[in-house]
């Protein structure tokens, strides 16, 4: 593979120093947000930086050592000075519709850009439509589609291992467009599928009723006859388990996959049903950060034409099924097909409604 100029616009936690912050794995295996991944990375090389905080430039120049002359306050101007292959997105999302076009319209190869995708759906559309007709690789940073082992649960799925499947669920108290971004996503992922139709329940009339991000829990009617179920509310210990079951298997992710459990339905058992029996899941033989295995789909979609493993489109449907189950709950819990006809609905994502500083310099005036 070709090696690839990349940039940041956007330096704060996500795009240069969330990585500095873990100490324990879960769903995470480092190098996993963006600046440290392309400086890991055999396939491309960090040279440039935007974001108009003063102070938020500072701290990536020194962390990654990126001299000042290649740090901008307007990514417009990076763009155009710098010429990246591929630009990571790591703004809020009320900004990021716009500077994803930029960005296609510059010539960039390849967008990471962080999720969710955007506020409403006509501005995803939007994300979507461009870079397809530029032929830049979107991908939308669900990240736990790169995991190995949901990878590797996704890959014992399409094998037919666990027969046919049947439901997934995902517990994961959340904003249902910010961190439930994740949860729909991966859903979505083991699922295999598309969503046709939802039942949506908020957590409360009100908060239904506004835009602001919200937790939920939905029904998802898939068109390969899986059915999902998403609890975006309290979960108590079940927080960030994935559970899939199949006719004749069943898939368990635990506490922020920290475990992982497999079951297979043998024979025997009460009246010749079968017996469930527990066997160890397979780890699979490579492990390695999520933000290399994110950078190697990158380049190969850029290579190959095809669609990164968390591609726009696939951001766009994690937002329009939230969209969809808040308004199933604002007509009074009836069914929502998809596609949503009114494109102008939207979500203010969570990490957006504190103001708009910086999140680092939030917790800085906070001390």
């Amino acid at each position: 593979m070709s090696t690839y100029r990349a940039a940041v616009i956007g330096l704060g936690r996500m795009g240069s120093t969330f990585d500095d912050e873990i100490t324990q794995g879960g769903s995470i295996f480092l190098p996993y947000c963006h600046a440290p991944s392309y400086v890991a990375s055999p396939l491309t090389n960090l040279v440039a930086g935007a974001d108009p905080h003063d102070e938020q430039r500072a701290l990536f120049g020194e962390r990654w050592g990126v001299s000042a002359e290649h740090l901008y306050r307007d990514h417009r101007e990076m763009l155009e000075r710098e010429r990246p292959d591929i630009v990571s997105v790591c703004t809020t999302a009320q900004i990021r519709p716009a500077i994803v076009q930029d960005a296609a319209a510059a010539g960039v190869k390849a967008i990471w850009a962080e999720k969710p995708i955007a506020f409403s759906l006509a501005e995803a559309d939007a994300m979507v439509r461009v870079c397809r007709e530029k032929g830049v690789a979107l991908a939308i940073n669900c990240a736990r589609r790169w995991n190995p082992f949901f990878s590797e649960a996704r890959r014992m799925i399409e094998a037919g291992e666990l027969g046919t499947v049947l439901q997934v669920t995902g517990y994961g108290q959340c904003g249902l467009s910010h961190n439930g971004s994740h949860l729909i996503d991966i859903v979505r992922y083991l699922a295999g599928g598309g969503v046709t139709w939802v039942f949506g329940e908020m957590e409360s009339d009100g908060a239904a009723a506004g835009e602001n991000d919200l937790m939920g829990n939905g029904y998802l009617a898939f068109d390969n006859g899986v059915r999902g179920y998403i609890r975006g509310m309290r979960c108590g210990p079940a927080n960030w388990e994935i559970d899939v079951i199949g006719e004749q298997g069943r898939i368990r992710a635990l506490a922020d996959a920290t475990g992982f459990e497999l079951i297979r339905l043998e024979a025997g058992g009460r009246r010749g049903r079968g017996q469930p029996a527990k066997y160890p899941f397979p780890w699979p033989a490579r492990m390695q950060g999520s933000g290399l295995t994110i950078l190697e789909d990158l380049a190969s979609a850029v290579e190959t034409g095809r669609s990164p493993r968390c591609s726009g489109e696939d951001g766009l449907a994690a937002l329009e099924v939230a969209i969809a189950l808040r308004e199933s709950h604002r007509r009074g819990g009836v069914k929502v097909s998809l596609p949503v006809e009114d494109r102008g609905l939207a979500i203010r994502s969570a990490e957006t409604l504190q103001g708009e500083a910086p999140a680092r310099v939030r917790r800085q005036m906070q001390k």
